[in-house]
């Protein structure tokens, strides 16, 4: 019978560290079937050897049988060997044969209890040391794409639980490198499986408006001091997650909407926006404490571009006028050049620097 609260269950897959149990079994399978079709081949040869109580004669299906009952031990006996080759066969081939094949069988089950029994390590040991982690409820798009962001931005991949109902997805997840969980997140089994409870962030990234803000409840009920960002689809909606329990909600449609309004009028800024929203691209927006040597003086005299100071929880624009003076405690949200775009730059300093000196030399 099948038990609907074992298929509810949430299923927890950590990053492979090696190859699965199916894979050793299925290695081992074709180990044993080609020992049964040599064994297979060796009796059909010398088939007038054997002698079968029923017709006295060794057909294919025979071989075959024989083959089978011979390798498994189980020996009915039916068919014997008579002839001195096919006696000498069994004993120097066969009998071996036979060994080898047991030996594959337990090994196989051995080694598939072993996987399991690690497994099931790890995911204790895991579940015993996960803390101030994040945990993404929804690995499509959205939730691929925040993950992308988090990666750029330093934080670690096995600092990620991923928690989705497609098994599918979650697979995938798995083999990313990340910790992932089958299951629905609007439940509160499943997200403690996530151990949502000790985590330092909740991403909401669901496909649904209604699925979100059940997760969101879920989510705020075990843990209540973990930040959520939550994602919906339609504006009308934000303002339920934000009952829920969100901390952020981000419209994803009016936002997409938004940006091609922009693409059609102002194409250039268009472009930088899409920029500054895909880390370590270009222009990366970042959040940073404002130094000592900073502290007293304006936001002109701050090396990168500032658009805003957070100041006591509020987020001031940089014209406000309580942004004249740096104050010590604000936090800066600057734009910088990424990684990748500095490095690029160096190299084309260094191009030019080079090309310029050869054209020195040249004169």
């Amino acid at each position: 019978m099948n038990d609907p609260e074992a298929a509810r269950r949430p299923l927890v897959l950590l990053p492979s560290s090696t190859t699965g149990p199916l894979r050793a079994v299925a290695k081992r399978v074709g180990i044993a079937l080609l020992l049964l079709f040599a064994v297979v081949a060796a009796v059909y040869a010398d088939r007038d050897g054997y002698r079968d109580s029923g017709d006295g004669r060794l057909s294919l299906l025979d071989a075959f049988y024989y083959a089978t009952v011979t390798v498994s031990t189980t020996g009915y006996g039916d068919i014997t060997p008579v002839g001195e080759g096919a006696r000498f066969v069994n004993i120097v081939f066969i009998t071996p044969v036979r060994v080898l094949f047991l030996i594959v069988l337990v090994g196989t089950t051995l080694e598939v209890l072993a996987e399991r029994t690690r497994e099931d390590w790890r995911k204790s040991r895991w579940r015993a040391r996960v803390r101030d982690h994040i945990v993404v409820a929804g690995y499509g798009t959205k939730g691929r794409s925040a993950i992308k962001t988090l990666l750029s931005t330093g934080v670690e991949r096995d600092s990620i639980v991923v928690v989705d109902p497609d098994p599918r997805v979650v697979a995938e997840a798995a083999e990313a490198g990340f910790v992932s969980i089958v299951g629905d997140a609007t439940r509160s089994s499943v997200l403690k499986q996530a151990a949502v409870q000790r985590a330092r962030e909740i991403v909401v990234a669901s496909a649904r408006d209604d699925t979100a803000v059940l997760i969101t409840l879920t989510a705020r009920q075990l843990n209540p001091h973990a930040g959520i960002q939550a994602s919906v689809r339609e504006s009308e909606n934000a303002p339920l997650l934000r009952q829920s329990g969100a901390d952020r909600v981000v419209t994803s449609s009016e936002a997409a909407g938004r940006l091609l309004g922009m693409s059609t009028s102002q194409p250039s800024v268009s472009e930088v926006i899409e920029d500054l929203l895909e880390q370590g691209s270009g222009l990366d927006l970042v959040s940073r404490e404002v130094l000592a040597e900073e502290v007293g003086g304006s936001l002109g005299a701050v090396r990168q571009p500032v658009l805003a100071v957070v100041r006591d929880g509020r987020t001031l624009p940089f014209d406000h006028p309580e942004c004249t003076v740096l104050e010590a405690g604000d936090r800066l949200i600057v734009v910088r050049s990424s990684p990748r775009l500095r490095a690029a730059s160096k190299d084309k300093d260094k191009d030019g620097d080079g090309a310029g000196a050869s054209r020195a030399s040249g004169r």
